[in-house]
C-alpha cells in the first residue's frame, strides 16, 4: 500500500511542477516579450507552491529524509534507538494531527463558509487550502508505519 501512496505522491509531484514550471515561463514570456503581463500567473504560481511545499513535506516525511537533527538517534542503538525513533515518530503524528489535520481542516472549512475567493482566478481558497490536512493525514500515516517497520541495526 505504501509504494502505492508513495507512487501516487510522485506523479502528483511531478505533475504539479510542471504545471508550475509552464505558469513562470509563460508569466515571463507575457511579461517581458509580450509586454501584456498575465494576470493569474503569478497567483496560480503561488497556490502550486503551496501544494508543492506540503505534498512534498508529506513525501519526504515519508521516506525518512526530512530535515532533522538526529545526534542522539546516531548515538543510540538497539531498542533505546527504536523507542526514540517511535517517539519521534509519535510527536510527528501529534504535530500533524493537532496542526495540520485539525487546523487546516479550520482553515478550509471557514474558507469555504465565508466564500473566500483568490482575486484574480477567483477560485474557492478552500480548495488552495485543502492540501494542509490531506499532508497532515500522509505524515500521519507515513509516522504510524515507520514506527511499526523500523529497521533499526542492532
Amino acid at each position: 500500500m505504501r509504494e502505492k501512496i508513495d507512487k501516487v505522491i510522485e506523479i502528483l509531484l511531478i505533475s504539479i511542477m510542471s504545471i508550475l514550471v509552464l505558469d513562470v515561463l509563460w508569466q515571463v514570456f507575457s511579461r517581458y516579450v509580450l509586454s501584456a503581463p498575465s494576470s493569474f500567473t503569478d497567483e496560480l504560481a503561488g497556490f502550486l507552491l503551496i501544494w508543492v511545499g506540503m505534498l512534498g513535506a508529506a513525501y519526504v516525511a515519508g521516506k525518512n529524509e526530512h530535515l532533522a537533527i538526529d545526534l542522539m538517534l546516531q548515538k543510540m542503538k538497539g531498542v533505546k534507538k527504536r523507542r526514540l525513533q517511535t517517539f519521534i515518530n509519535a510527536l510527528v503524528g501529534l504535530f500533524a494531527l493537532f496542526v495540520m489535520v485539525f487546523g487546516g481542516s479550520w482553515l478550509v472549512y471557514t474558507r469555504f463558509y465565508l466564500q473566500v475567493k483568490s482575486a484574480a482566478l477567483a477560485l474557492p481558497l478552500g480548495y488552495v487550502y485543502l492540501i494542509v490536512p490531506l499532508s497532515g493525514l500522509l505524515i500521519i500515516y507515513y509516522a504510524i508505519d515507520n514506527s511499526l517497520n523500523q529497521n533499526i541495526e542492532e
